[in-house]
Order: C-alpha cells, then sequence, then structure tokens
C-alpha cells in the first residue's frame, strides 16, 4: 500500500479524499498518454509519480475540476484540461 495515502497530510491539502481521488485519476491518465513527471522518480509507477507530484505542490486541481500545474497556465505539451472524458463516469 502507498504510505503517503495513510496519512491525513495529502487528503487536507486537496481538500478532501473525492478530491484527492479525482486529482490521482485525472494525473495517471495524463502520464499514461505521455505527459512528463514533474518529480525526478526512479520509478515507472504512475500511481507513486502522481503522489509525489501532489506532496511537492507540484499539480492541483482548479476549481473546474482540471488538473493544472503550479505555476504554469497550462500543463506541457498540450497535456492541460479535463480528462473526464477518457473516465467511465457513468
Amino acid at each position: 500500500m502507498y504510505e503517503e495515502l495513510k496519512e491525513e497530510r495529502i487528503v487536507e491539502k486537496v481538500g478532501g479524499r473525492f478530491k484527492l481521488c479525482t486529482l490521482i485519476q485525472k494525473r495517471i491518465i495524463m502520464l499514461n498518454r505521455g505527459a512528463p513527471p514533474l518529480v525526478d522518480l526512479k520509478t515507472n509507477d504512475k500511481m507513486q509519480i502522481a503522489l509525489r507530484e501532489i506532496l511537492e505542490d507540484k499539480i492541483f486541481l482548479d476549481a473546474s475540476g482540471v488538473v493544472r500545474e503550479r505555476g504554469v497556465e497550462h500543463l506541457r505539451d498540450g497535456m492541460s484540461g479535463d480528462v473526464s472524458d477518457s473516465l467511465d463516469m457513468d
């Protein structure tokens, strides 16, 4: 299990468990589509990368539910935007 998920700090950082789950899911989709990791980890584990990006304040969910990189208008390489269409929300 991922130790980061046992701590309330990461839940509080993003504003709740639902937002945390949404942010992780969307970021993993972006990574799977080729977005570059924003942290330097020696792993291909997308979940671990997304968790580290959150803990290091690299990414967040904006008010409309879009994954954003802190300090950057849009994520690199055209990877910004909502990935809800690729999530089965039914």
